[in-house]
C-alpha cells in the first residue's frame, strides 16, 4: 500500500508541472489585454524571401498567394516550392505570379525536405530576411513588414499567431478544436510572452534571419519539423519570439476523414517530442543556465488540451475509487486541486479571448470531445504515426 501511495504521489507531482504552466501562462496572457497593439513597419531597407511549400495545393494556394504578394516590394522574392505535386499546384502559382521551384524524391518525403530545397535554392542569391508560409494560410494585411520588423529588430526567429479557423457550418467537435487551438497557438504564447519567454514554433507564419537559418538543415520527415526547429535554434541562443501582431490563418478540414489525420500528425508528433526532446532540453536547460531554454522545456511538457484533461479526470477518479478502500485524503484533495486549477484555466482562456468562438454550453461539452479521442491516444502507443501525411482540402 505504501509503494502505491508512492507512486500516486509521484504522479501527482509530475502532472502539477504542465497544469501549473497552463494556469501561470493563462493568468499571464490577460496581461496583455491591456498593451498597446500597434504594428511598427521598418522602411524599405530589408530584402525579403517568402517560401511557401506546396504538396497538392491547387485548391487553396491562391488565397495564400494573393495574401502574399501586395505585401512584397519589387526586391522582395515569393517562392513556392511544389513539392511532390501531381495536381496543378505549380501552373497555378506561377500564373500568379510565384517563382515557382519544383522537387521530386519519392524517399524524401516532408515538409522539412520542402523548406530545405527552398532554403537551397535561394542560396545564389540570399535574402536578409526569410518568411515561411504554409500553402492553405492567409497572411493578415502588413503582416510580412511587421514579422520582417520584429525579426530584424530582436535578431531572433519571429513567430506570427498561427489560428485555425472553423469552416462555416462547423460542428461542435470542429469549434472545440478550433477553442483548443487558440488556447496552445495564443493565449499560452501571449502568457511567456508577457514573462519574457520564448515560444513553440508553429510550422507557418515564422521569420529568420539569413544567417540564423541558413546553416540549420530542415530536410527532415519529422511530423513535429516545427517544434524541433524551434528546440534546435533555442540551443543556439536564438530562441523564438512570439509576435501575435502578425496574423496567419487557415481552417480545419470539413471531413472528418482529413480532420482525423491532421490531428494525429499534430498530437502524435507533440506526444512524440516530449518524450524525445524534453528531458535533455530540461538537462540541458540546467547545465548552461539558460532561462529561453528553460521556458521552451516547460512548454513544451504541455500536453494537448484534450489529454491532459483526460489525465487529469482519470487520476481523480481512479484515487477517487482507491479512496473507499485506502486512506488517501491528502491525495485525493491534491487531485482535486489539480483538476480545479485546469477547469479554472479553461474558463479563463475561454471567457477572455474565445467567447465569439464557441458559448459556454457547448464548451461543457469538451470532456466528452476528450473521450472520444481516447482512440487516437492509444494508438500513439501501438501504432503511432511517424510520416508526414499531408490532410486533404477540402
Amino acid at each position: 500500500m505504501l509503494v502505491l501511495k508512492a507512486l500516486l504521489c509521484i504522479a501527482l507531482i509530475i502532472l502539477a508541472i504542465p497544469v501549473s504552466v497552463l494556469l501561470i501562462q493563462v493568468l499571464a496572457s490577460l496581461f496583455w489585454l491591456t498593451r498597446s497593439k500597434e504594428i511598427a513597419i521598418l522602411d524599405n531597407l530589408s530584402s525579403i524571401a517568402v517560401i511557401v511549400p506546396a504538396h497538392n495545393e491547387s485548391v487553396g494556394i491562391i488565397r495564400t498567394i494573393k495574401s502574399i504578394l501586395p505585401q512584397l516590394k519589387h526586391n522582395d522574392q515569393l517562392i513556392v516550392i511544389a513539392d511532390n505535386c501531381s495536381d496543378d499546384t505549380a501552373n497555378i502559382a506561377s500564373g500568379l505570379g510565384a517563382k515557382v521551384v519544383i522537387r521530386k524524391s519519392e524517399t524524401l518525403r516532408g515538409k522539412g525536405y520542402a523548406l530545405d530545397f527552398g532554403l537551397k535554392y535561394l542560396e545564389a542569391n540570399p535574402p536578409q530576411v526569410v518568411i515561411m508560409i504554409d500553402a492553405d494560410c492567409t497572411i493578415s494585411e502588413n503582416g510580412i513588414a511587421a514579422l520582417t520588423y520584429a525579426c530584424i529588430t530582436h535578431k531572433r526567429p519571429i513567430q506570427a499567431l498561427d489560428l485555425m479557423l472553423s469552416p462555416p457550418n462547423a460542428g461542435l467537435k470542429t469549434k472545440i478544436a478550433e477553442f483548443a487551438w487558440l488556447v496552445k497557438n495564443q493565449v499560452r504564447p501571449l502568457g511567456f510572452k508577457v514573462l519574457g519567454l520564448p515560444c513553440q514554433l508553429m510550422g507557418t507564419g515564422m521569420a529568420f534571419l539569413w544567417d540564423d537559418i541558413a546553416h540549420i538543415s530542415l530536410a527532415t520527415g519529422h511530423i513535429a519539423e516545427d517544434m524541433k526547429l524551434g528546440i534546435d535554434l533555442c540551443g543556439i541562443n536564438k530562441a523564438p519570439l512570439f509576435f501575435p501582431q502578425a496574423c496567419v490563418s487557415s481552417y480545419f478540414p470539413a471531413t472528418q476523414a482529413a480532420a482525423k489525420t491532421q490531428r494525429a500528425r499534430w498530437e502524435h508528433g507533440h506526444l512524440s517530442v516530449i518524450l524525445s526532446d524534453a528531458p535533455k532540453l530540461f538537462l540541458k536547460a540546467f547545465q548552461s543556465k539558460n532561462g529561453h531554454m528553460l521556458g521552451m522545456a516547460f512548454d513544451l511538457i504541455v500536453p494537448p488540451l484534450a489529454i491532459l484533461t483526460l489525465i487529469c479526470i482519470f487520476v481523480f477518479v481512479f484515487i477517487l475509487l482507491i479512496h473507499q478502500w485506502l486512506s488517501v485524503s491528502l491525495l485525493l484533495n491534491c487531485a482535486a486541486l489539480l483538476l480545479f486549477f485546469l477547469v479554472i484555466s479553461i474558463l479563463i482562456a475561454w471567457y477572455f479571448f474565445a467567447r465569439s468562438i464557441i458559448s459556454f454550453s457547448q464548451l461543457c461539452y469538451a470532456p466528452i470531445y476528450a473521450l472520444v479521442k481516447i482512440p487516437l491516444y492509444i494508438k500513439f502507443f501501438v501504432n503511432r504515426q511517424v510520416e508526414w501525411v499531408r490532410s486533404k482540402r477540402d
